[in-house]
């Protein structure tokens, strides 16, 4: 049984944000306020469907998937892009792939213990944070 990523998750630390955030072609004042904030993630699991939020003071993001079902995403509110999503397991990771004008785009969630790990990757760039549960 893979792993049970339900729960309320909130950031603690943040590494080369900005790096990804640039190759992601985000304007510098978005860029600015983004580094202020202090996202939240709220996941909802359901067997392979999930809804991931990211909720912030500044903007929120939803999405919604199947495990292993493509489907076109509009990252509204990040950069404003289209692209062909897929996530799947990888183990007890959720390994995503992002199809679209931006090279090797995707992430990978992990959890161990009380934290939820999260890899975003674009273009070479690397953002790494890591988030603890709160409830």
């Amino acid at each position: 049984m893979p792993a049970n990523y339900n729960g309320i998750w909130d950031i603690v630390d943040c590494k080369n944000f900005e790096g990804y955030m640039i190759a992601l072609d985000i304007d510098m004042v978005t860029r600015k306020i983004a580094n202020m904030l202090k996202p939240q993630k709220v996941i909802e699991q359901d067997g392979n469907f999930f809804t991931i939020k990211t909720l912030t003071t500044f903007r929120n993001y939803s999405c919604s998937f199947k495990i292993g079902e493509e489907f076109e995403e509009v990252t509204k509110g990040l950069d404003n892009r289209k692209c062909q999503t897929v996530v799947n397991w990888d183990n007890d990771k959720l390994a995503c792939t992002q199809k679209g004008e931006k090279k090797d785009r995707g992430w990978t969630h992990w959890i161990e213990g009380d934290f939820l790990f999260l890899e975003l990757q674009c273009e070479g760039q690397i953002c790494k944070q890591t988030y603890r549960k709160t409830g």
